[in-house]
């Protein structure tokens, strides 16, 4: 409404620095990485400040002056004539872009703008029981602004690789071991090679396929409170494809046995394995 009584706009010149943008870069982290926590360097390229004009814009032995058709105002008004009568209007200065100064010689580096591009290295430390898709934020590490203003932040997004044989979900650790029905049957220890090193999985006797055993605490660390997740041994019984007369013969012999004493069942020769569950 000033427009109309004749007042000019009171906001004055806009900062010639100010805040740059956040960046973000994504990075690959093993299972491991990712269950335990662990530091990485990672490369950058962000705008920094110009070292030549230390972010000013103006060349080497030279300043910015004030702006000669605003007057440092940042902005001009023009008055027009209409049946309300007049109307003064304001816009930023074309000359100055509304900073309210000018710079006669810009940097030969930056060209006025008081940054430049540069690839840093920065070490980034990933916390225990990160996930896909966590994003850590690093203060201050983003693109530096125009006219050498602040950085933005810089978000690191966590992208973890599959593993070859465990599958997560959450904070827990999911497998497959296979056995044989023999195996199954009599009961066994299987090796596993886990997060914290190698272990004996209890396969109890009777065992069924399709049963999974819990090793408490084998898992991925809670990324919020202690703790971590369990690995989840899924077991598979395996059945053989073929048998030789021997194992036929003794196969034969168990499942009359089993009839004769109400059951039924079958056994087989042993073999093991793991794989993702």
């Amino acid at each position: 409404m000033d427009a109309f009584f004749g007042t000019a706009s009171q906001r004055g010149p806009r900062w010639r620095t100010r805040r740059g943008q956040d960046a973000m870069i994504r990075i690959d982290v093993e299972l491991d990485e990712a269950a335990f926590g662990t530091t990485k360097d990672i490369q950058v390229d962000t705008a920094v400040v110009c070292t030549t004009c230390s972010g000013e814009g103006a060349a080497p032995g030279t300043t910015a002056q004030t702006c000669d058709m605003c007057r440092g105002r940042g902005e001009v008004s023009q008055v027009t004539r209409s049946f309300l009568g007049q109307v003064m209007t304001s816009r930023p200065c074309p000359q100055c872009q509304g900073f309210g100064t000018v710079v006669p010689t810009p940097c030969p580096e930056c060209a006025g703008d008081g940054r430049i591009r540069s690839r840093r290295t920065l070490t980034v430390k990933i916390p225990a029981g990160v996930d896909n898709g966590t994003r850590i934020q690093l203060a201050g590490e983003g693109e530096v602004g125009p006219g050498g203003g602040p950085a933005g932040d810089l978000y690191v997004e966590i992208h973890e690789l599959p593993h070859s044989t465990f599958q997560r979900r959450g904070d827990d650790l999911h497998c497959t071991v296979t056995i044989p029905m023999t195996a199954a049957a009599l009961g066994t220890k299987v090796p596993l090679e886990t997060l914290d090193g190698m272990e004996e999985v209890d396969i109890r006797p009777g065992t069924q396929s399709g049963q999974s055993i819990p090793l408490h605490g084998r898992g991925i660390t809670h990324l919020r409170g202690g703790g971590r997740g369990d690995l989840i041994v899924h077991v598979e019984v395996q059945t053989p494809s073929k048998l030789d007369p021997e194992q036929e013969r003794l196969l034969r012999e168990l499942s009359k046995l089993r009839e004769r004493n109400g059951l039924r069942g079958s056994s087989s020769p042993d073999s093991k394995g793991c794989s993702r569950g």
